[in-house]
């Protein structure tokens, strides 16, 4: 079975001696919980494996009822060590609270007790770990498939990838339009809107929700402004809201808005956002060209290999904890900036010849990024581009 390289990490987290939580984190439907089992089965201590998925919210004593089944385990069999896993655990009401009691509870005792938590909901794990866990756990970021894993999984051509993007499961629907297409809309995108955001978050027009993330998806890649978005939307009330909106999509792994790269921050906070999908196949969907027709068509093409090389950055971002921006001064503009500990790498994605680049050469001269590259024509090659270890350009 294919193993991910978060496969390796959690298993050696596993195996350490229990110092943190472990909190698996990462957007729905990448195989967070696949990989777990995997390393599960490789491990020689024993384990006890829960999933809440079937739990009443109310129920957070459900959480100390595993935890009690666990340490009656460890005791009756004499084990020294097990690993505790439940996955979904923020679908539980207050699972942080229960969590760290029953932690602080094993830290007390000498409980050699070690606990992984998981779930599909990026939103809620981050929100239950920053109330009530601080200095407790360690994030293990999981992204989206890259062109590599699903090349080597799936055997995806390059153009299949910058299409289709990087879900495991609809993988094998790219042959079905439609399938593929309501898989993406029922399984990632309705799961995500429903069940992670308006579930814990008072979403006033929860339509405006999600006609933003249509509207967003469909321009990936483009700058839109939020003031031109009132414009397209019905009942849009005003900018504060959708941005707020745009920010929950964003922590949800479906859609961020980019900021244009200023060392004034004010000025990065009111630019136009540059909308951006976490994975290309969120943007497809709302296409009305098929893979073929998209392939034959250039300026489509174009925007389309913009959008996927935004989409893999976006999710490495996630993942290395770098941050990401685009870059425009009047006429001069330069795709995606990165920024890690102060240190600035430029990318400028160039799908024809006709597309200027002189952005970039004006970028080096006003800011001296760490480096400066061209993806496409007359740069790095998008093969190489999507097999590159983005954290070494830092």
């Amino acid at each position: 079975m294919f193993q991910r390289a978060e496969f390796q990490t959690i298993k050696s987290r596993l195996e350490e001696d229990r110092k943190f939580i472990q909190v698996v984190m990462g957007a729905r439907q990448i195989g967070k919980s696949t990989v777990v089992k995997q390393v599960l089965k490789e491990l020689t201590v024993p384990y006890q494996l829960y999933s809440a998925d079937n739990v009443p919210a109310t129920s957070s004593a459900w959480i100390s009822n595993c935890w009690a089944a666990t340490r009656s385990l460890m005791e009756s069999n004499g084990w020294q060590s097990v690993v505790l896993v439940i996955d979904e655990i923020q679908k539980i009401a207050n699972w942080s609270e229960v969590v760290k009691k029953e932690w602080d509870d094993d830290t007390f005792y000498d409980r050699n007790i070690k606990v992984l938590l998981l779930g599909s909901s990026r939103v809620l794990l981050e929100k239950g770990l920053s109330e009530s866990l601080a200095g407790r756990f360690e994030q293990i970021r999981m992204s989206h498939w890259s062109y590599k894993e699903m090349k080597e999984c799936f055997g995806f051509t390059l153009d299949q990838y910058i299409y289709y993007g990087g879900y495991p499961g609809a993988a094998t629907l790219i042959g079905d339009s439609d399938r593929f297409a309501q898989y993406i809309q029922s399984s990632i995108i309705d799961a995500t809107i429903n069940k992670d955001i308006l579930m814990d978050t008072p979403i006033s027009k929860p339509a405006l929700l999600r006609q933003t993330f249509e509207l967003g998806a469909a321009y990936s890649g483009n700058l839109l402004s939020l003031n031109k978005m009132l414009g397209s939307l019905q009942d849009a009330g005003n900018t504060s809201t959708l941005a707020g909106y745009v920010n929950l999509l964003d922590e949800s792994g479906l859609l961020g808005g980019l900021q244009k790269y200023s060392v004034d921050m004010s000025r990065r906070r009111a630019s136009i956002p540059k909308f951006q999908v976490y994975n290309n196949a969120l943007k497809m969907v709302y296409t009305p060209l098929t893979f073929e027709q998209a392939i034959l068509d250039r300026k489509a093409w174009g925007h389309i290999f913009e959008s996927a090389v935004g989409a893999y950055l976006l999710s490495q971002a996630f993942v290395h904890r770098f941050e990401l921006f685009y870059w425009r001064e009047r006429n001069d503009e330069v795709d995606f900036i990165l920024r890690k500990g102060g240190v600035l790498v430029a990318i400028e994605v160039k799908s024809n010849a006709e597309k200027r680049t002189t952005g970039l050469e004006k970028f080096r001269q006003l800011f001296n990024p760490k480096s400066a590259f061209i993806v496409g024509d007359g740069g790095i090659s998008p093969e190489d581009f999507f097999s590159m270890d983005l954290r070494k350009l830092f």
